[in-house]
């Protein structure tokens, strides 16, 4: 396994590869790496000859600075687990070896074609700007034919989807199930950042989003809606920022459940001062 920062170094390998016919596969990372991107990682390894890992906190999707500030940083930590399931490449590149000035001062523009107006996009304001500026760019740096993405970020997956349709990218977009810990919370960077109580009190969000899929079938999407939030927000330090019943596709939220055959619930949560996302697909 090989470390590249610079931009040069990582084409120039790609290259080579190239020339001698191997597929490129591409799991981008922000770092702070745990079972979930392993898996990603694993299933990268075994459908093409070459994987390559980027770790780089994107600072352009973060529209809280305290939240870019206390993200956590180790690449001897991260790198360590990348060697334990034969990646062979990462790239990790600095701001400066990414983005310019004026891209860090000034807002990366895309049509979303709404997708950016809903849930995330609500409530973090030009964070789905960001990821399609920093994915856009290291497709472009890296240009594998495949790249894996975790369905726990379920919204950026449909928008990162539409991005490689929008802008003809010649690459295939693997989603890939959420990984979760034996509790049932989704395996996330920000789990490290939970003290063992709010952990233990977290694990109400993947217990409620399972047991609302019996409710399907006599509650309408509004009444399940309501019910999810009630259930969570009986826990002293979990406050639902929103629960939203989607089309799957569109992200649009529907009114009965004979409005869509793909069905996702959608819910991010705090959990004290820590933002956990999570999503359970409720039909289809």
């Amino acid at each position: 396994m090989v470390i590249f920062n610079s931009v040069k170094e990582i084409q120039e390998a790609v290259a080579a590869y190239k020339t001698s016919s191997k597929t490129i596969g591409f799991v981008p990372t922000m770092g702070a790496l745990h079972e979930g991107h392993l898996s990603l990682i694993k299933r990268c390894k075994s459908e093409n000859d070459i994987c390559i890992v980027s770790i780089f906190v994107n600072p352009t999707q973060f529209n809280n600075k305290q939240d870019l500030a206390t993200y956590p940083r180790d690449l001897g930590k991260d790198a360590k687990l990348l060697e334990s399931v034969d990646c062979d490449i990462i790239f990790a590149p600095t701001e400066q070896e990414i983005y310019n000035d004026n891209e860090l001062a000034g807002t990366f523009s895309f049509s979303f074609n709404g997708l950016d107006e809903v849930m995330e996009g609500k409530f973090r304001p030009g964070h789905f700007n960001g990821v399609v500026q920093i994915v856009s760019k290291l497709f472009s740096i890296v240009t594998p034919s495949k790249a894996y993405f975790g369905e726990k970020d379920f919204q950026q997956v449909a928008i990162i989807k539409h991005m490689v349709k929008e802008l003809k990218y010649p690459v295939e977009i693997i989603p890939c199930p959420i990984l979760r810990e034996g509790s049932g919370l989704a395996l996330s960077s920000r789990n490290t950042l939970l003290t063992s109580e709010e952990k233990k009190k977290a694990i109400t969000i993947s217990k409620v989003l399972n047991e609302c899929r019996n409710f399907v079938a006599r509650m309408s999407p509004e009444e399940l809606t309501q019910w999810v939030v009630n259930e969570i927000n009986k826990v002293d330090i979990l406050q639902v920022e929103y629960f939203e019943i989607v089309d799957g596709n569109s992200l649009q939220k529907i009114t009965n459940w004979s409005d869509s055959e793909y069905v996702v619930g959608c819910i991010t949560v705090y959990c004290g001062k820590i933002r956990l996302i999570d999503n359970i697909r409720l039909k289809g």
